[in-house]
């Protein structure tokens, strides 16, 4: 389970967010057999998923993050709840490709610099909300804090790292998100700036056993913190036989016809966990209209 923190500094300046993600990126190792550069990659938008998941006011919204960059690694989907439980698939889990300059997986590498970020978010209301920003760089991150500047006027920090073991498990995941709140001034902004400059990277700190709240002390160090809120959160999937079957339901006859003609039923994989749902003909014939 992944352990996800609110907090706010006391000046009502700040609101800040911080993830332990581990066991929820460990799991995207086993479902989808990711290669290292792979799962840092999902493993970060998968993290700020969850943390943007968090932000969300009510119980059944829920966040979107999909990410194309043109990179080998093609299309990165990552879901989450209002708890931040979240969920990820990417279109080709294994990419071997050279470290970057500083001798690290190269995420933007992998990911791709030349597309967008689209971010949906699903309130419940007739419409989602879609907002959509060009890639920065690719190392997911800085392509968050982009969107929530620019297409939600809230100024960000965003931090995510994951660490990868040479056995290709996962060692330490996380991240966390500072927003700049109405009552922020330029000296509280150049305070927060000059925390960044200083503090180690996000996998550092957690793989040295540094906890969410140890993150948000270290980032906001200066600042009165006051902690809202903690939960768990974890890797969850809501896919269901049901769920499949009205997806099936909906399709032309034809098409199912096609199914029992050529394969003498259907086989339905889940995109995010890997679950198998099956249809023999009797089934797909109960579900022609």
């Amino acid at each position: 389970m992944g352990k996800l923190i609110r907090a706010i500094t006391q000046d009502g300046a700040v609101a800040a967010y911080a993830l332990d993600s581990k066991d929820m990126v460990q799991k995207i190792v086993d479902i989808h057999r990711t290669s290292a550069v792979v799962t840092a990659a999902l493993g970060r938008l998968l993290s700020g998923a969850s943390i943007m998941g968090s932000m969300l006011k009510g119980e059944h919204d829920s966040i979107t993050l999909r990410i194309s960059g043109g990179g080998p690694a093609g299309i990165l989907l990552a879901v989450a709840d209002s708890n931040g439980n979240a969920r990820g698939y990417v279109e080709n889990p294994v990419v071997e490709i050279p470290l970057n300059e500083k001798g690290k997986l190269d995420v933007g590498g992998a990911v791709g610099r030349q597309g967008v970020l689209r971010v949906l978010k699903d309130l419940n209301l007739r419409e989602p909300y879609v907002g959509n920003t060009p890639i920065v760089s690719g190392e997911i991150a800085e392509d968050i804090a982009r969107y929530l500047a620019s297409s939600e006027q809230i100024p960000s920090v965003c931090a995510l790292g994951v660490l990868v073991d040479t056995d290709l498990s996962v060692k330490a995941a996380g991240g966390f998100i500072l927003q700049l709140l109405p009552a922020a001034d330029e000296g509280i902004i150049t305070r927060l700036e000059e925390n960044i400059k200083k503090i180690p990277s996000v996998t550092t700190m957690l793989d040295a056993g540094n906890s969410p709240e140890d993150l948000l002390h270290r980032a906001l160090e200066g600042f009165e913190v006051e902690f809202l809120d903690e939960r768990t959160a974890a890797y969850t999937c809501d896919c269901s036989r049901e769920r499949v079957e009205n997806a099936l339901h909906s399709m032309r006859n034809e098409e199912l016809e096609a199914m029992i003609a050529e394969d003498g039923g259907a086989e339905v994989r889940c995109h995010f966990c890997g679950k198998t749902y099956s249809f023999d003909v009797e089934a797909l014939r109960n579900l022609m209209h």
